[in-house]
């Protein structure tokens, strides 16, 4: 996969290096000729250049990039990357980096945004993760269906623990993508049968997360004869 990152800050070096590992193909480009530091991700190939250029995007050869992440320091010109990426050089995949919360708004479709990276919603939600069992937890969100990757710990209390994942009914427009448990990553069956203490991983509609709350939290009272 080829993947062209503009911001070659210690964010998208860090990120160029992630996905180096992971045997992909990296272009970073930056215009600031401080940031071009090949010594520090030799394996990238490296762009002088400005991103929210065209001329600079043709040199990057854009349309052939399976994604591009947008991550450099300056909200205005992620979303003119993003933007220029998805109308310009119809690239599948746009990333895009939220610097100030208050823009999170803008970083949508509408401006080529397919997935929006907010650090300091991410930091309070890896928080809200690590203290909250039986609560609902936002972790990312998608532009595309207005869905969510949200997160929910399993509660004793629950209703659905010991239950098959096949013979729950799950609320319209949400999919269960993975379970972890303990030091396990489970890519849910049929079979598989939900337990306390799971993280359950969804990517669930937005209108419908209140609805996955309750059915994973609450535990249905025994009807009265």
């Amino acid at each position: 996969m080829r993947v062209a990152i503009a911001g070659a800050g210690a964010v998208g070096r860090s990120i160029a290096g992630e996905l180096l590992e992971n045997g992909h193909e990296v272009l970073l480009v930056d215009k600031a000729p401080t940031a071009i530091s090949v010594e520090r991700v030799p394996q990238a190939e490296w762009l002088l250049a400005d991103a929210c250029e065209i001329t600079s995007l043709d040199e990057a050869a854009l349309q052939r990039c399976n994604v591009v992440i947008a991550a450099t320091g300056d909200d205005k010109v992620n979303l003119v990357v993003s933007l220029l990426a998805k109308t310009e050089y119809g690239v599948p995949r746009v990333v895009a980096r939220v610097n100030n919360p208050k823009n999170e708004w803008l970083f949508n479709e509408a401006w080529g945004v397919d997935v929006a990276v907010s650090t300091p919603r991410l930091m309070s939600a890896l928080v809200e993760e690590a203290v909250s069992v039986g609560d609902l937890v936002r972790l990312l969100r998608f532009s595309h269906g207005d869905a969510n990757l949200v997160e929910l710990t399993l509660p004793e209390e629950s209703a659905l623990a010991g239950t098959q994942v096949g013979e729950v009914q799950w609320p319209q427009d949400t999919s269960l993508v993975t379970i972890i448990r303990g030091n396990r990553v489970l890519t849910p069956s049929q079979e598989d049968s939900l337990e306390v203490g799971d993280e359950l991983l969804f990517v669930a509609a937005q209108a419908r997360e209140g609805q996955l709350e309750d059915l994973l939290s609450v535990r249905r009272e025994d009807s009265e004869d």
